[in-house]
């Protein structure tokens, strides 16, 4: 039988009208969708359902946006087809936000809390650096230690004779496996990495269309509201262990939990490794949960060998269930 992994997406997944059919079609998704609404004050599903985009991409509607979609898909397969996580997986992980995903699909978190926890997070990490100071690339056809000397070379700011050495925060924020790492830092030190990637034959290098660095040091201020937050949060032991995107490893400690959430905020995302750590260990079987497929496509570079499916509508719910 295969071993399944259910994993859950991050921010760049969103579109306008996302969880619309869901909620449609079954009630389980409307009352994910109406808890959330209800623990953020306001009326996130009619953002979501209905865009427009450029205010369901802000951060701090995106991050919440994205988990209620995972978790509607969750409580209409266990509502539906009597799928319980518990029981068909041996891990979860999620992709930058949707670690906190996971962690509320295993139990670990509440669905309000993560939804609370998430717009916390959403604006702390917009408030961390002023709009324009910061900035992120794309670099595809890369491996990690080729973006690492990107970074390093990027880093150095260009002084006048006779002026002092200067240097500027450019860092990892996702090594995201199949040639394909985001860097993150202050924006002139991401142009130069751009320049230096072009320069050095990488195959393409782009500037991202976010508000802020995330993953790197500079959002340590977001860290340490994050810190704040989570100490109040409640965080259970999960149903299952998850797969922690700062260390690639298992975690089921709720103290550590918190630790890993609050260094994930500054930290790189390590999700080659981590998905290299799950097939390790025998996974050979990914089952994405919610918008999108983005995790799906990475996984098929990273483990070709590996099973995936994916579930973010009424349609892809009816073909999973039929396979499980």
């Amino acid at each position: 039988m295969p071993v399944h992994a259910f994993i859950f997406p991050g921010q760049g997944s969103q579109f306008a009208g996302m969880g619309r059919d869901l909620a449609a079609a079954f009630a389980p998704a409307r009352e994910v969708f109406q808890e959330v609404d209800e623990a953020l004050g306001e009326k996130l599903s009619k953002l979501m359902f209905s865009g427009p985009i450029e205010e369901l991409t802000l951060t701090q509607n995106t991050q919440p946006a994205l988990m209620a979609v995972s978790l509607a898909v969750l409580r209409v397969l266990e509502s539906e087809g009597g799928l319980r996580l518990a029981d068909r997986a041996t891990l979860v992980a999620g992709h930058s936000l949707g670690e906190y995903s996971a962690l509320a699909a295993a139990a670990s978190l509440g669905i309000a809390d993560t939804a609370r926890l998430l717009r916390v997070r959403g604006n702390a990490m917009q408030k961390a650096v002023p709009a324009g100071e910061g900035g992120m690339a794309a670099l595809l056809g890369v491996e990690l230690d080729q973006a690492r000397e990107i970074c390093e070379a990027a880093a150095v700011v260009p002084v006048e004779a006779g002026e002092k050495p200067r240097r500027e925060v450019i860092e990892i924020a996702n090594d995201n496996g199949g040639g394909q790492v985001v860097i993150s830092g202050a924006a002139g030190a991401v142009a130069r990495a751009i320049d230096i990637a072009k320069a050095r034959g990488v195959k393409r290098a782009m500037p991202l269309p976010v508000s802020a660095p995330f993953h790197c040091s500079l959002m340590a201020p977001a860290a340490e509201t994050m810190r704040e937050a989570l100490a109040e949060a409640a965080v259970r032991p999960p149903s299952v262990p998850i797969i922690a995107n700062v260390t690639a490893a298992k975690v089921t400690a709720p103290d550590r939990i918190r630790e890993l959430l609050v260094a994930q905020v500054t930290g790189t995302v390590r999700w080659r490794e981590s998905v290299l750590a799950m097939t390790a260990i025998g996974i050979d079987s990914f089952v994405e949960l919610g918008a999108g497929k983005v995790l799906s496509g990475l996984i098929k570079r990273i483990a070709p060998d590996a099973a995936t499916r994916s579930a973010g509508t009424p349609e892809d719910i009816e073909a999973l269930l039929k396979t499980f």
